[in-house]
């Protein structure tokens, strides 16, 4: 399962890819938005050090605008994955942009077959948002079960991205699942190291080495 950093902050960006654990990026209007630079400084900035997919969404809500948006995105890096709503006029977006090779992202899934539609679109990546599901009390990993089964069952080679991750059993759940990707706010990615066994076991083992007055370098 690949990791994508959900962020639009390129200091932080470019720290956790450092990693080595980062294979994209995803970012989206409210991300941009919060960072306060220009949409294009911010995507041209990611793909000098983002190899892996960088997905930037258009802000039209007509497919015909939607599709010049993602012409232009499409032009500011190779890597770049135009990210598209999940709507019919989205869609036509989709199918259009399919065509054109430009790799798509359509975002905003709550539904099986709203990701059965979009499969049939062309979408690259689908992205449902497990936890805004979670939060009107439905389950949002249950929707990702469902779309793997159907994305399965016909062999669709739209790839599950797992949105809206609020917690690390998010991220568990999805890769018990065999979700293709998750996108990860960069303070559930920092979490993901952490276990309390794992700072008392160092901790341990850095007091025994202590008494031990001996050094490694």
């Amino acid at each position: 399962m690949d990791f994508f950093l959900d962020s639009a902050d390129v200091e932080t960006i470019e720290n956790m890819y450092a990693t080595g654990l980062v294979d994209g990026v995803t970012t989206n209007p409210s991300l941009i938005a919060k960072s306060g630079q220009n949409f294009f400084t911010v995507l041209k900035q990611i793909s000098k050090t983002v190899k892996g997919p960088i997905s930037a969404e258009v802000t039209a809500t007509d497919s015909k605008n939607m599709i010049a948006e993602g012409k232009k995105l499409a032009k500011v890096s190779k890597n770049i994955v135009v990210k598209l709503p999940l709507t019919q006029e989205g869609l036509i977006a989709c199918q259009h942009l399919t065509k054109l090779k430009i790799k798509t992202n359509v975002t905003l899934c709550f539904s099986s077959t709203q990701a059965l539609i979009a499969a049939r679109s062309g979408a690259t990546y689908i992205s449902p948002f497990v936890g805004r599901l979670d939060d009107i009390n439905e389950n949002g990993m249950e929707l990702i079960r469902e779309i793997k089964t159907i994305y399965t069952n016909y062999q669709f080679k739209t790839k599950i991205l797992v949105a809206s991750v609020r917690n690390i059993d998010h991220v568990r759940e999805s890769a018990l699942i065999g979700a293709d990707v998750v996108t990860i706010p960069p303070k559930i990615f920092e979490m993901l190291y952490e276990h309390p066994l794992t700072e008392k076991g160092l901790m341990d083992f850095l007091n025994d080495w202590k008494k031990t007055k001996q050094k490694i370098l």
